[in-house]
């Protein structure tokens, strides 16, 4: 499945720090004509830099990045309960039939509109307006077009936060983790999804990295997630990964294997974490 990424236009950059240790430090690692990934010299964590201006990057994703999530929402909801699945989340149901639910970049609102079946209050966020206005005409969930930030919702009231592909995607991560923890109830929970810059797949094709995009502003490996969620107060519970090779990329004699052992031995090309506040 091929990764939807916006050919940049006429955007305003700027430099930035290491999101995780604030050093400045930092070698060219990833680079082509429409980004340049560096890795920082005293943590490791790589990220774009300079970074596209967010006044500007938020445009990126608009009716033709609605278009690309409704064609795969099927493909994307599959994956997700698989994830879930993985940790023993995939029937999820809330304690006493009562519980919150948050899905930021819920995209069109699938993975919300099953968890309110299973007797989930859900609430959605999305930067895309298109994808927030089908979600609530279609499923009738709620979704909140803008960011986490602009959402303000109110400090202690979601049980669980879901967010699968979008922390590679915020230009500031730790103040995403950050309000992620300020509305998450004592003792709840948040699964992230996201491409694993440490799998075999990113080591292997390195700038053809099906991940290695303009739309990813950082791109994490397993330490480096751990550090930030660890930092910020969270406690790691489960952490997943897989896939080995990528359709297409090799005989099915092959991609067998290697996506079994990615799965076993913890160097998929996509990793999940599931943490507790």
């Amino acid at each position: 499945m091929k990764t939807f990424s916006a050919v940049p236009g006429k955007e305003r950059s700027r430099k930035v720090a290491c999101n995780l240790c604030l050093s400045n430090h930092y070698k060219t690692v990833l680079k082509n004509s429409d980004y340049l990934f560096v890795k920082c010299c005293s943590c490791g964590l790589i990220y774009q830099n300079p970074q596209a201006v967010f006044a500007d990057l938020k445009d990126r994703y608009n009716a033709d990045y609605f278009k690309y999530e409704f064609n795969n929402e099927e493909n994307f909801f599959g994956l997700m309960k698989l994830g879930l699945k993985d940790i023993g989340m995939e029937q999820l149901k809330p304690e006493n039939g009562r519980g919150r639910f948050l899905d930021i970049g819920c995209a069109t609102g699938k993975l919300m509109e099953d968890m309110k079946g299973r007797g989930w209050q859900v609430q959605g966020v999305d930067l895309c307006r298109e994808s927030a206005e089908y979600g609530w005409k279609k499923r009738k969930v709620r979704i909140f077009a803008g960011t986490l930030e602009q959402a303000a919702f109110q400090s202690d009231c979601f049980n669980i936060v879901h967010s699968s592909h979008l922390i590679e995607h915020v230009p500031d991560p730790r103040a995403f983790v950050r309000e992620i923890k300020r509305i998450l109830l004592p003792g709840g929970q948040v699964i992230i999804t996201t491409p694993n810059i440490s799998g075999f797949q990113a080591r292997l094709f390195r700038q053809r990295w099906r991940s290695a995009i303009a739309d990813h502003l950082t791109l994490f490996s397993i330490s480096t997630l751990k550090r930030l969620l660890r930092e910020e107060g969270f406690k790691v519970l489960k952490v997943r990964t897989w896939g080995g090779l990528a359709v297409g990329t090799a005989p099915l004699i092959i991609k067998k294997p290697a996506d079994y052992l990615a799965k076993k031995f913890g160097f998929g090309d996509v990793m999940l974490f599931l943490v507790e506040k």
